[in-house]
């Protein structure tokens, strides 16, 4: 992987101590990858402005974010699968697309409509993914009809999203907004940006006529249960009031390798949202003037969003029903004598003693 340093650029941001630790634990890994392989690749359906469209998802495998790098936030292991030397050549990215789209041939009946392309960092960052390569994937995916990018609000430009939206995509900006509440995103997660600048990315996308997705992370550490849904409640609500900001992804926390939130869970300091949680906050926000959609990821496992075990698939299967459907009534079909435990939990845990149960 890219070994962790404080570059310039990210230093006096987020919390040193934070930053010290996180770099201490990425440093462990010591596994290499190819530069012309892409990360990931996996078709879904996808809940657009659009609607519902077959999505073609690239994870590029890029020099990694910068901010991981420099320390990063606490619950973010991607940046431990990627290139060594923090920056990947142009024709290796172009190889990592060409890949991806040998993939779709194989496995999909015709091109997906939509195409979102991810870095595990920031598409936008020129030092992740060069203009050249930028304008030359805008060319290439210009016979779609939606393409999503992801950056950090720093990087969002209008000039940038320019070379989208002149191949005529219909272009969104996913921003790991994480919380709109500016001390849990910093102290809690570690991630340096306020709401203020969140705001001014979806100011510059709106002006390049695009988009923009939220994501927000449910149950960072140190929140207990009830604090968690409280926050994603209230952050859900302040997103839909931006302009531009038409959807919100609510991804529930899992314990990734080389993390903070790794070395909490091992210590038994963390445990990942109840998939109940996950169901209270939509069903909460299901009224609110924007597409909200969760994908718990790893659910049903110790490491990954879960409830007892016996539940965890039907809640999943009606929390992906809800994100296609946007209609809360699927989770009347879904219930289980361990919604008690949870409710106990809500009403028990204190931030001070996590978690009060597993």
């Amino acid at each position: 992987m890219s070994q962790p340093s404080p570059d310039v650029y990210e230093q006096g941001r987020g919390m040193d101590a934070h930053n010290q630790v996180m770099r201490e634990i990425r440093a462990r890994n010591d596994a290499s990858y190819e530069p012309d392989e892409p990360t990931r690749v996996w078709i879904d359906r996808d809940n657009t402005p659009d609607g519902v469209l077959d999505s073609l998802t690239i994870v590029l495998n890029t020099g990694g974010c910068r901010w991981a790098r420099a320390g990063g936030c606490t619950m973010c292991g991607y940046v431990a699968e990627s290139v060594d030397g923090g920056t990947v050549a142009h024709e290796d990215l172009l190889a990592q697309i060409d890949a991806a789209l040998e993939q779709e041939r194989e496995t999909h009946d015709g091109t997906c409509r939509q195409v979102k392309i991810y870095t595990s960092g920031s598409f936008l960052d020129e030092r992740e993914v060069p203009a050249e390569t930028r304008q030359a994937i805008a060319e290439r995916f210009g016979d779609r009809d939606r393409i999503v990018v992801e950056s950090l609000p720093d990087f969002v430009d209008r000039e940038k999203i320019a070379d989208f939206r002149e191949e005529g995509l219909e272009t969104d900006v996913a921003i790991g907004l994480e919380t709109a509440t500016d001390r849990v995103r910093h102290d809690c997660v570690n991630k340096y940006f306020d709401f203020a600048d969140f705001e001014d990315a979806c100011t510059e996308a709106v002006a390049a006529d695009a988009g923009v997705k939220a994501y927000l992370l449910m149950k960072p550490p140190f929140l207990s249960e009830q604090e968690a849904i409280e926050d994603m409640i209230s952050s859900i609500e302040r997103c839909a009031a931006v302009e531009g900001c038409h959807t919100v992804s609510m991804n529930p926390t899992n314990v990734q390798r080389y993390t903070m939130v790794e070395q909490l869970y091992f210590d038994g300091g963390y445990r990942p949202p109840w998939l109940w949680s996950v169901v209270e906050v939509l069903r909460e926000t299901a009224k609110a003037d924007v597409t909200v959609v969760s994908d718990p990821v790893g659910h049903g496992s110790d490491r990954g969003p879960h409830n007892c075990g016996e539940c965890d698939d039907h809640v999943q299967t009606a929390i992906k029903d809800f994100n296609l459907r946007q209609d809360p009534s699927v989770f009347t079909q879904v219930d289980c004598e361990c919604e008690r435990t949870w409710e106990a939990v809500r009403e028990r845990e204190k931030s001070y003693s996590l978690p009060l149960a597993q």
